[in-house]
């Protein structure tokens, strides 16, 4: 439903290991938007991207996901939650051993799907959205990496996320390559899904416009990056 609040953050602080890396963050996401965390290595971006998915426990403040309360989730409610938000890695994670249909068989399958006529349709679904359909029999070294990002991006879709998380989907992908990665998530925006994309490229975030979430001394500012370059 376009508008309805998928995160509400409320003056939350971020820890990895007691280490405080990120302080009263105030931070919203509605279905629909495409938002951009910008910032220097080591500012926090990719933290609070996993305290998304309860990959980084939230201890302060009020931090909801979807009707989820991070501040006392429980682990048996973790899978549940994360059937709901896709991740899209920079170093891709595919399994080198298994076939593009196979890498995307275990995903299902791990998350209970077992009909296997619904499998291979859906399989053929996410791989024909991001132009992968004829490549499902490679393995993964057979692919180039904006190849192997694609699948990456169709793994993450499997499940119909409400969210995409995108930490540095382009970050080992040559500029033209990059762009063509964003333009598929911007795709993927405009058909309902949220993304939150963490990018060093701001010529990525000029050319393909949405709210901009800069980190910097612990903390968060947000601009709208139409006529701007930083």
């Amino acid at each position: 439903m376009e508008g309805e609040l998928l995160i509400n953050y409320e003056g939350v602080d971020v820890y990895r290991k007691d280490l405080n890396v990120l302080r009263n963050i105030n931070f919203k996401l509605k279905a629909g938007e495409f938002v951009y965390f910008i910032g220097k290595v080591g500012s926090g971006k990719s933290s609070l991207l996993k305290t998304f998915y309860a990959d980084v426990k939230v201890d302060t403040g009020s931090a909801m996901v979807f009707d989820y309360d991070m501040t006392s989730l429980r682990k048996k409610d973790i899978p549940q939650l994360r059937r709901k938000v896709g991740i899209v890695f920079q170093d891709f994670q595919l399994l080198t051993d298994r076939s593009v249909q196979e890498n995307l068989e275990f995903v299902l399958k791990a998350t209970g799907w077992k009909d296997k006529v619904e499998i291979a349709e859906r399989i053929e679904e996410v791989l024909t959205m991001v132009g992968m359909q004829t490549k499902a029999y490679k393995m993964p070294h057979e692919l180039s990496g904006g190849e192997q990002q694609r699948v990456v991006i169709a793994r993450a879709m499997l499940n119909s996320p409400k969210i995409i998380l995108a930490d540095e989907p382009t970050g080992n992908l040559d500029p033209e390559t990059g762009n063509k990665i964003a333009q598929l998530l911007h795709d993927i925006c405009s058909q309902g899904t949220s993304v939150i994309m963490t990018t060093h490229n701001l010529n990525i975030v000029n050319d393909f416009p949405g709210r901009v979430v800069k980190f910097e001394d612990k903390h968060i500012t947000e601009f709208i990056t139409e006529n701007k370059n930083e």
